[in-house]
Parts: structure tokens; sequence; C-alpha cells
């Protein structure tokens, strides 16, 4: 078996599972603008920095189009050899200046025989031909045109060269084309309800070799194509390391039974403005007092605001995010993809140059999250791999999730909490002596114990403050929970925040 050789993408090259096997022919299909052309260039640049020979044979673009590819991406040409099968002389003729080309006038035979003489006299490694589409026409016929493809891989098996065939989808597969080459990648472009363009890639074949089936997104960018490969869960036997994560506050690690074990998750559940996120905070300020690494996923709250809250509950978080051991990653909705958030997730759980890990994930919000994906299908399925992932890596994550409505019965949660999570820490409003409160609850914790009592909590300039469990209360379950103890048993009002 030929070895692999690398694509010139890396992300590619690990949906391959190393990258094309060398000397054959492979078939990239796509919509004009799906990047088959970028695709290409950086297959064969990545040839010309192993010192290896590549010819880039074009029947649509010019050299200087091509050219203007290139630089648009910072890329230089140079190493690439550009045979155009356009007759510029011709082109000059009065009777062919409305087009490249007329494919009555053009014998395809003669055309084909003058890339293959170049073909022996260069002796390439990488061979791109753009595009298929115009062979099509020159051929005027469907059977001629097979004939040809089958002789063009005739001609290059032994050559020790490998070859993409580059070639406009029209939206029904060409089987017959299909089963000539060794490989297929197809390049998608879809338009979303809300946000910017989608684009997909796909293998559809890769003969003799796995690789990475289902859609994968991407995105066209300077420096050529950003692929964002689909996670796949795997079966892993080992044992997650794990241990007690502390919040860094006493009350609430006695709540949570000594704090929230790394490798799991725990989903902040209550209502707008009740302190989830807030919480979070308190969990990834604790963390890089130990000098540990918390990165805090944005799809709602701007950094302003986040620095601005953190100074209000007393938290020195700027200080933090300075040191590099606090990441605040806000995300543009309707413009991130669930495999270009598994991606971002993935590289930035790594430990970082001092060597420091990251023990805390923060996701702000599930809603946001649902909400800056709307077109997506089966989020909770791709956001449940991300945590199986994260647990892999014995890194805590923390969800927050509103729940629709403020009060009462009609507040629901956006999602199935125990598919998700494995702890659940519930935020209710509480009515006592004419004002609206607070109240903490651990409803499950799937790794170990936890207090079953419900406590009063209170966001001031100290932080988070818990006071002692609320015995006299009553209807947490209902969403409108009732006070019926003594005040002397609550948080003191002077005790909160200006």
């Amino acid at each position: 078996m030929p070895p692999k050789i690398s694509t010139g993408n890396p992300d590619l090259d690990d949906i391959l599972y190393g990258g094309l096997t060398s000397d054959r022919l492979y078939l990239v299909e796509g919509m004009p603008g799906t990047g088959k052309t970028t695709l290409a260039l950086q297959f064969l640049l990545e040839g010309a920095r192993n010192g290896e020979k590549g010819l880039y044979v074009t029947l649509s673009e010019t050299k200087q189009e091509l050219q203007g590819v290139a630089e648009s991406h910072g890329w230089t040409l140079d190493g690439i050899e550009i045979y155009e099968l356009v007759d510029t002389k011709a082109i000059e003729d009065p009777r062919l200046q409305y087009t490249m080309f007329e494919p009555s006038e053009i014998e395809l035979g003669t055309t084909v025989d003058g890339v293959l003489e170049r073909v022996n006299q260069l002796r390439p490694k990488r061979v791109v031909f753009d595009s298929l589409s115009e062979m099509r026409l020159l051929a005027q016929g469907s059977l001629r045109y097979r004939r040809q493809i089958l002789a063009l891989k005739q001609f290059f098996v032994g050559r020790g060269c490998t070859v993409l065939l580059l070639d406009d989808y029209s939206g029904e597969d060409d089987q017959h084309l299909q089963s000539i080459a060794h490989g297929v990648i197809r390049l998608e472009h879809l338009l979303s309800d809300y946000g910017g363009e989608r684009r997909r890639l796909r293998i559809l074949k890769h003969r003799g070799s796995g690789f990475i089936g289902g859609a994968h997104d991407m995105k066209i960018v300077r420096g050529g194509l950003n692929i964002y490969p689909r996670s796949v869960a795997t079966q892993d036997s080992t044992e997650t390391a794990t241990h007690l994560i502390d919040s860094g506050n006493r009350e609430f690690d006695e709540l949570l039974g000594g704090g929230l074990n790394a490798g799991t998750s725990a989903l902040l559940l209550g209502p707008a403005g009740v302190g989830k996120s807030s919480m979070a905070l308190q969990f990834a300020i604790t963390a890089a007092q130990r000098g540990e690494r918390a990165i805090l996923f944005q799809f709602e709250e701007s950094e302003q605001s986040l620095f601005a809250r953190a100074a209000g509950l007393g938290y020195d978080l700027r200080r933090h995010v300075d040191d590099g051991l606090i990441e605040i990653i806000n995300l543009t909705p309707g413009e991130i993809t669930p495999s270009e958030l598994a991606c971002l997730v993935r590289s930035s759980v790594r430990p970082d140059p001092q060597g420091r890990s990251v023990s805390i994930v923060a996701i702000d919000s599930l809603n946001g999250y649902l909400n800056s994906m709307p077109h997506e299908k089966h989020l909770i399925i791709q956001l449940h791999e991300l945590l199986q992932f994260l647990s892999k890596e014995s890194i805590l994550t923390l969800v927050v999730v509103a729940q629709h409505g403020m009060l009462g019965q009609s507040m629901g949660t956006p999602i199935d909490a125990s598919y998700l999570a494995d702890s659940v820490v519930l935020f209710r409003y509480f009515e006592a002596a004419g004002e609206i409160r607070q109240a903490i609850s651990v409803i499950k914790k799937r790794t170990g114990r936890h207090e079953r009592s419900i406590r009063e909590f209170k966001l001031s300039n100290k932080g988070v403050e818990i006071g002692p469990p609320l015995t006299k209360f009553r209807g947490i379950l209902t969403g409108v929970p009732d006070f019926v103890g003594e005040q002397g048993s609550l948080i003191a009002k002077d005790r909160e925040q200006h």
C-alpha cells in the first residue's frame, strides 16, 4: 500500500486519518465558491514545501486569476507549474472574443495530449485539473467524456503522481466518475436562516482507508480553509482521574458535600438574574487563586459587563485574566457552528506554555448556545459529546441554564437536565417580609453525597454569601418558595451590596 501524503491542511489530514493515499486519483467536487481552488492550491503548496514538483492544469481560470487567489491568502506560487489550456492567441481572434473557447472548435484529444506531454516533461508528484466541467463541455457527450477520464486515470497509473480532479457539483451525483476516483471530497455551501453562510466538507469515499464520516464545518479565511472536524465519541474504558474541586465558599462546599468532582458537569439552573453566572465565576476565581486555569465561554454577557460584575462582587478578575489564569472567550450569535465550538474548546483546554492545565470550563449560558445556532439540529447531542470530552480531560464543566419565566410553575427548562449533567444546582427567588431573596439547593449529585437542605444566598461586595439551612422553607418545587421562619435566620440586610 502506498504511503499517505499531507493535503496541506492538518485538520483535513486528521479527518482522512493521516492524509491522502499517494499515487492515486481523487475527485474534489462542489459548487462554485466553495473552496475547491483554495484546497487544491494548499495541496500543491504542501508538495512544494517538501521539494515535490506540482502542476496546476487550468481550463477555467487564467494564471493571473490563480495568482490573485494565492495573493489573497498570502501565498506565492513559486515552485508550482501552471499550465493553461486556453490558447491566448486564439482568444485574440475577433471571432472568439466573447468566449474563452468554443467546444466545437477545439478537439478534446488534442487538448488532453498537450497536458500529458507536459506531465511527461515535468514529471510532477502532484497534479490538479481545474475543472472537469470544462472537459465535459469539450467532450460534447457523456460517453466520450467518461472514456477520457478513464484514459487520464490509466495514464497516471505507475507514474508516482497524486492527482486532484476539481468538478462543479450540480446537485446530482456522477456515480461513474465517483467510482473511477480513489476518493471523493465534497465541499458544500449552505444558507442559514440567520447569520453567516455555512460551509461544510464531507468525505464520500477514500478507498482502502478509514476516515471520519459526516459533515465537517469549515470556513474560507486568509491562509486557506479552516476545517472543524466533527468530534467522534469514543468508548474509552480507562477511568477519569477525579478529585473534589471546591468553590472557595465554605457554606456552598458544605451544600455540595465538599465540592464538585473533576471530570463531571454541573448545571446551574434558575430564573434570570438569580446569581447563576456569579456562582460559576466564584469557581473560576478560586481555581485561579490555586494557580489553575479557567475558561469562560460567554454567549450573552460582554467582557466589559463581566469585569464590572466581578468588581462589584469584590473579585479581581482582570488580574487573573492578565496572568493568563482566566480566559474569556466571547462568541458571536449566528456565526459559530457546533463543530467550530468543539474545536475551539479542544484547543483552548490544552496546557499553556507554562504547563498550567485547565480545571474549570464555564458555558454561559446554555440558552445562548441554543439561540446562537437556531438553524442547527441535535445541538444537545453535540453538547453532550463535548461534555464527554471535557470529562476525559478531568475538567469540571459548569453550564449556566436560565429557566423560562421568573416565578411559579410556568418556569420551564430548555433541556433534560438528567441527560446532560452529573450535578444540578437549583436557584430560586423567595419572598420574606415583603422582600425578594434568593435560595440555593443541590437537587442532584451523581458522584457522591450532598446536603439536601435549602439555604439562602446573597451577592454582595464580599462575593457570594450563603446562610445556614432554611428549615422553615416550603414550596421550593412549585417554583414559588415560601419562607415561614423567623427573620433572624436570614442574612442580615446590612451585609447587602448597595
